[in-house]
């Protein structure tokens, strides 16, 4: 029986953010939502990255796939760390990561989430833990996913992501932005699905 594969969206918390990609990619799947973020309805249980973090841990019985974007990748990389031997493969999508992004040329998206998403909870702008001294402990086969055009989480990030990480491949898309999986889903589902197995 193939692997279930996990789909974690970023800040913008929709589900449906990776389902034209999951769709491609096909076999079991879930698409994850984040509550309060973006226009997801707010959830009294959810005030942290750590509760994604707690209910992405939720949703693991038996060794999963995740896949991730931008924040997700923070949360699977959180995810993976507290759950050694539970994940077989990852796939980050232009993320942090949990490196420091700032540092490496990225913008500050911030001002204009807020702007997006009016009621969005304001915990999603905290700082969050460098895991930069931990995610080296991850021997998971990983594929790294980038746009050349991402102001948010340029290549730089990508390529630090691939320093640290023991088993890591790295596939820079020409053009493609911070909603690469949306702008070009053909492209990162057959990279996905190769990646996958």
């Amino acid at each position: 029986m193939p692997t279930p594969i996990l789909y974690l969206p970023g800040a913008g918390g929709s589900a449906g953010f990776w389902k034209p990609v999951a769709d491609q990619v096909g076999g079991r799947f879930e698409l994850l939502s984040w509550p309060g973020l973006g226009q997801e309805p707010a959830d009294p249980d959810i005030s942290s990255i750590q509760d994604l973090v707690t209910r992405t841990l939720a949703r693991i019985d038996a060794p999963v796939d995740l896949v991730a974007q931008s924040m997700g990748g923070y949360v699977t990389l959180r995810t993976a760390l507290a759950a050694p031997g539970m994940v077989r493969r990852l796939v980050l999508a232009v993320t942090s990561g949990g490196v420091p992004m700032l540092d490496l040329g990225g913008a500050d998206w911030r001002g204009d989430y807020f702007a997006s998403y009016l009621t969005a909870a304001p915990w999603i702008a905290e700082p969050t833990r460098d895991l930069s001294g931990e995610i080296s402990t991850l021997d998971v086969p990983t594929l790294l996913l980038w746009g050349d055009a991402d102001p948010i989480s340029p290549v730089a990030v990508g390529q630090r992501l691939m320093e640290l990480l023991p088993d890591a491949s790295m596939h820079v898309i020409p053009g493609g932005g911070h909603d690469l999986a949306q702008t070009h889903p053909h492209t990162v589902a057959a990279l996905i699905a190769a990646h996958l197995g």
